[in-house]
């Protein structure tokens, strides 16, 4: 059987076309696989979380201390809703004034200096600028006393554009707050925080009014607690902040994450600097409010008195007087007739506990002595002789400040003795004139005429002029006595001395060569 093949012909065009066809036709299916694959994923994806259980951790707790939403706030619009509600409080303050006092070197009062030219500042009168705070509705203001230290007019201006003259209610030097009233009601304020809660590390914002330009909000952190020792006012506890402040911004606000007013900034470090360095510092709300308390119902502050003079303790104190941590204050001297020397206190005491609390150092005892009413009864303990004891006082009523008696040594009177060396080495020891005796009244002493500059006296402290009261705490009167009880000394000797219209206590190692 013959099998016939049938072979026809096919024109070339035709024949690329078929295989062109062919092409596309791989290329559709090599598509649709690889189409069918990605939505197989997508689909298996959704399946495996439709039906697997949600294992999704819970959004994070904000920070103690923070309200719930704040971190949704804060990502979203960062302080915004804090400082609209607080800004309509902060006020720009201007004065006509008289010129300032110097502050301590190195420090600098940010309020903004006269707009005229130096060459116009005297006589004409000044034109400052400073903030303010609204913290009661019906028109009570906080500022600082040098913000309007000396004015014969105080303007309020206020976020929206009114101007208000502003009536001083009291100012306390001391801590450098003073109270503004203005005759307006329902005025927008700042909620009183509590400072004592304010702990490092916390967010804060400063608003006020720097270098004239209206109101600024600034953001930092709370950078320190407690500064104090600057120099800058009587009593200091300041709350220290990175949130910039500048001339201009002294009186203004210092507030949390709450829109809480936590204190009134004050000062900062200038080193001659024109603004801000990232150190500044603001009176705590706490102190503050007593101080507005006091000035609004009796017009003036009022503060307790014990009547010692004080020393902090050093490493060589504590151990002269067996304090093995170094807290506590030494007392230096007892004003007559006061609470303390009432209540049996005597130089050389040193004060371990006031009212139930650790004293730490002269300036928290003397801020929380100066911030109990004047009648309360108080229980101290103090070390004498190393023994613990207990005494009681009443406070008083805190004097006006006396003046400090003549510094010892600036008088014409010469000593009755010629100056000689002494036991002391390295230091030359004088008869007190019973003169200067008298008139500083003192009962005994010898003067310093000199110290050798390397000696382990002037390295301790000792100056000349200084009054030696008492050697080991015992009264001297006399070189002769100073030089006995010198040498019966063993290793160091204590001193007390007189300087300056003040006592204190020194320790000097004795050099035996």
């Amino acid at each position: 059987m013959t099998r016939y093949q049938t072979i026809v012909h096919i024109p070339q065009p035709l024949q690329t076309l078929a295989r062109h066809a062919l092409h596309i036709k791989t290329w559709l299916a090599v598509t649709l696989l690889i189409t069918a694959a990605l939505l197989g994923g997508i689909g298996g994806t959704a399946a495996a979380r439709w039906f697997t259980p949600r294992t999704d951790s819970p959004p994070p707790t904000p920070p103690p201390g923070l309200p719930a939403h704040s971190g949704e706030a804060l990502a979203t619009s960062g302080f915004s809703a804090v400082v609209k509600a607080t800004l309509p409080a902060v006020v720009n303050i201007s004065t006509t004034r008289a010129p300032q006092r110097p502050l301590a070197p190195g420090f600098e009062f940010p309020f903004f200096p006269d707009i005229f030219g130096p060459e116009l500042q005297r006589p004409q009168p000044a034109t400052s600028l400073g903030s303010g705070v609204v913290v009661r509705a019906d028109g009570y203001l906080l500022t600082n006393h040098h913000v309007i230290d000396g004015a014969s007019d105080i303007k309020v201006t206020f976020a929206d554009g009114r101007s208000l003259r502003a009536k001083l209610i009291g100012t306390d030097p001391k801590t450098d707050i003073a109270v503004l009233k203005v005759e307006e009601t329902n005025l927008p304020v700042i909620p009183l925080g509590d400072s004592n809660q304010v702990q490092v590390g916390d967010f804060a914002l400063a608003i006020g009014n720097p270098f004239g330009l209206g109101q600024t909000v600034t953001f930092g952190i709370i950078s320190a607690l407690g500064r104090g020792n600057l120099g800058i006012e009587t009593y200091e506890d300041f709350i220290q902040t990175d949130a910039a402040i500048n001339p201009g911004n002294s009186g203004g606000a210092l507030i949390n994450l709450q829109g809480q007013l936590i204190g009134i900034n004050t000062a900062i470090i200038a080193r001659g600097a024109q603004g801000n360095q990232g150190i500044g510092f603001a009176v705590p709300i706490n102190m503050a409010r007593l101080v507005m308390e006091q000035l609004i119902t009796k017009g003036r502050v009022v503060r307790g008195y014990l009547g010692v003079t004080l020393q902090d303790l050093n490493e060589a104190l504590a151990k002269q007087f067996g304090v093995p941590d170094q807290r506590g204050v030494v007392v230096t001297d007892v004003a007559p007739d006061s609470p303390a020397a009432k209540a049996g206190f005597q130089p050389g005491d040193v004060i371990v506990a006031f009212a139930g609390q650790p004293v730490r150092d002269l300036r928290t005892l003397r801020l929380t002595v100066a911030q109990t009413p004047p009648g309360t009864t108080v229980k101290l303990k103090i070390l004498r002789n190393k023994a613990p004891r207990e005494l009681t006082a009443t406070l008083d009523e805190l004097p006006e400040d006396q003046p400090l008696a003549r510094e010892p040594g600036n008088n014409n009177e010469p000593p009755a003795t010629t100056p000689a060396g002494s036991a002391l080495a390295g230091v030359v020891v004088a008869e007190l004139a019973p003169a200067v005796r008298a008139r500083l009244n003192l009962k005994g002493g010898v003067v310093v005429r000199a110290v050798q500059p390397s000696s382990a006296a002037a390295e301790a402290g000792l100056q000349r002029d200084d009054i030696i009261l008492q050697v080991n705490q015992q009264p001297v009167s006399s070189v002769t006595a100073f030089d006995a009880a010198v040498r019966q000394s063993h290793g160091e000797v204590l001193l007390r001395i007189y300087r300056g219209g003040v006592n204190l206590f020194l320790v000097v190692p004795l050099d035996r060569n």
